[in-house]
């Protein structure tokens, strides 16, 4: 289903203001939007209550929102919805259904919903830890462009001690601009005193003190990787 262009307009206005940090403003831009019914813009009103964009943050709303996009197709619906669900934010926790979300995400072509199948896998969704199948997911987000997947695979890298997988897969994720990616790779690379990190430490500290707050912050199952909810996806 194609975005009508007013319909478009309005998400990326909503977008903008949030972008500037005029969340009040940004509100009824979105609210608008989803009284067209299309799917992202439903998606995104729930987005704003799941983030208290210009609203009282409410969980319980933006999973009822998304629930309805999601039945429309939205790979970003099915993507949200799973990880309110995932967290029991706002919902009954439910692990299985978060899978199976990620799942249809991933089939509509959402990188960042092939990571999160890999942390999954990797915390053992299936019954044990499946390190292996982690691995695959994350190197399928990985080519799909999902940077927090090129730094699951320098970690999983790290583990085993694989020096020059690891460097590589840090400075394919630093190419991706964002901030946070730097702030995560010089965690993950912390004092350790291989000279081989040191290149990438400095670089990813230089990225760091000439770039903005991004919108995105989590990695993890605990802090969970929103990706961009921009209108074009």
């Amino acid at each position: 289903m194609s975005c009508p262009p007013q319909v478009q307009a309005q998400l990326l206005l909503g977008q903008m203001h949030v972008d500037r940090g005029w969340l009040n403003e940004a509100f009824p831009y979105f609210e608008a939007a989803a009284r067209s019914g299309h799917p992202v813009a439903v998606n995104m009103l729930g987005r704003a209550y799941e983030r208290g964009w210009g609203v009282s943050r409410n969980p319980a709303q933006a999973a009822a929102y998304f629930e309805v996009a999601a039945a429309l197709g939205e790979a970003w619906a099915m993507f949200n919805l799973a990880d309110l669900l995932l967290l029991g934010d706002g919902v009954p926790k439910n692990r299985a259904r978060a899978y199976r979300l990620y799942v249809s995400s991933a089939e509509k072509g959402n990188a960042k919903a092939l990571n999160m199948l890999g942390l999954l896998h990797e915390d053992g969704i299936s019954g044990s830890p499946d390190p292996e199948g982690a691995k695959v997911f994350f190197q399928a987000a990985s080519e799909g462009g999902d940077c927090w997947a090129d730094l699951n695979l320098a970690r999983l890298a790290l583990a085993q001690q694989d020096v020059s997988v690891a460097v590589y897969c840090l400075q394919k994720a630093l190419k991706t601009s964002f901030p946070d990616v730097a702030r995560a790779i010089i965690d993950l690379i912390g004092f350790c005193e291989d000279p081989a990190f040191h290149a990438v430490k400095a670089q990813a500290i230089r990225h760091l003190a000439r770039k903005e707050p991004p919108r995105i912050v989590f990695t993890t199952l605990a802090q969970l990787s929103s990706g961009e909810r921009l209108c074009a996806e």
